[in-house]
């Protein structure tokens, strides 16, 4: 993209279409690079903060809460966010504690408010769980979402909602997932180690009736462990450290985005330039999202190192 004469807004926008700063960035030097990369995981960062930070008024500035929603909006995966969501909203994470010291209460909980306990024949395990969903909506005037609200069709078995749900219910009826575990997380191991709550054999039959049961797996996988790694535990930690003025926290969220591999999406295989981490596809989905798909050539950082090389 560089020419003898300076570059203009105009020529910077026509390169963007082209796609021309997805190749300049290949030739950036290391240290610019990783700069740049700062800079825009900072920006994301920031953001991801403002999202957290929304919910937690929500919720009452009540971080367990906080957690609570956060950690379902991304287990639903972007096909049963909303859902997910709103069932978090239903079975709050106060009534799951009250109810964690049995499995088939939180589950109970799950399937009953989630309408999903609807779409199962009523063999001797869901009459139990509708029994006691009767019971436990009543004791914490919990009104049910409809199945209908759910989607099942163009996605993965390993994403099946029914399949999430029992294995966040395992997590939480483990006490595997809370403020205290989600900030001392600072490795992959400890992140995989949050999520490793196991479905039980029944809803592995359940989602799979007519498939090779061992063709999904029993807990949450290593690419979905690490994509909440990168939207909820990094984030929650990011936020909660910027909250309590924890520099200790805000510095461990980003080196454990150093230690999660680079994601691989549209977003991050359009940039000529090899990334390894979360916190380098992080930085590059910022890049697309907020700058080049909204045209904001004039504010990039990228365009800035493009004109800085240009006028040199």
């Amino acid at each position: 993209m560089t020419a003898d004469t300076n570059i203009s807004l105009d020529t910077l926008i026509e390169g963007r279409r082209r796609g021309a700063c997805y190749g300049y960035i290949a030739h950036i030097a290391t240290e610019r690079y990783n700069a740049l990369v700062n800079t825009l995981v900072s920006e994301r960062n920031a953001r991801k903060q403002r999202e957290i930070m929304d919910i937690f008024r929500r919720c009452n500035c009540d971080w367990t809460e906080t957690l609570h929603v956060v950690l379902f909006r991304f287990l639903g995966g972007k096909h049963n966010r909303a859902a997910s969501e709103r069932l978090a909203s239903i079975v709050t994470n106060h009534i799951i504690m009250r109810e964690n010291s049995s499995l088939a209460n939180i589950e109970a909980l799950l399937f009953g408010a989630s309408g999903l306990l609807d779409i199962y024949n009523a063999d001797d395990y869901i009459s139990h769980l509708k029994q006691e969903f009767s019971h436990l909506s009543l004791k914490y005037s919990i009104t049910p979402m409809s199945h209908e609200e759910w989607q099942f069709s163009g996605m993965y078995y390993n994403n099946h909602p029914a399949l999430r749900l029992a294995q966040i219910a395992a997590c939480l009826h483990e006490n595997k997932i809370s403020v205290q575990s989600i900030t001392s997380c600072a490795t992959r191991r400890d992140e995989y180690d949050l999520f490793s709550g196991r479905a039980t054999e029944y809803w592995m039959q359940q989602v799979l009736p007519y498939s090779n049961v061992h063709s999904i797996a029993p807990r949450i996988g290593s690419i979905k462990s690490d994509i909440l790694g990168i939207n909820l535990v990094a984030p929650l930690m990011y936020a909660y450290g910027s909250y309590t003025e924890s520099q200790k926290l805000i510095s461990r969220a980003i080196a454990l985005l150093r230690n999660i591999p680079a994601e691989d999406n549209r977003y991050t295989r359009q940039w000529n330039r090899s990334i390894t981490t979360a916190v380098e596809s992080q930085a590059l989905i910022q890049l697309s999202t907020e700058y080049c798909d909204r045209t904001r050539c004039h504010e990039c950082p990228l365009a800035k190192l493009i004109l800085y090389d240009d006028q040199r």
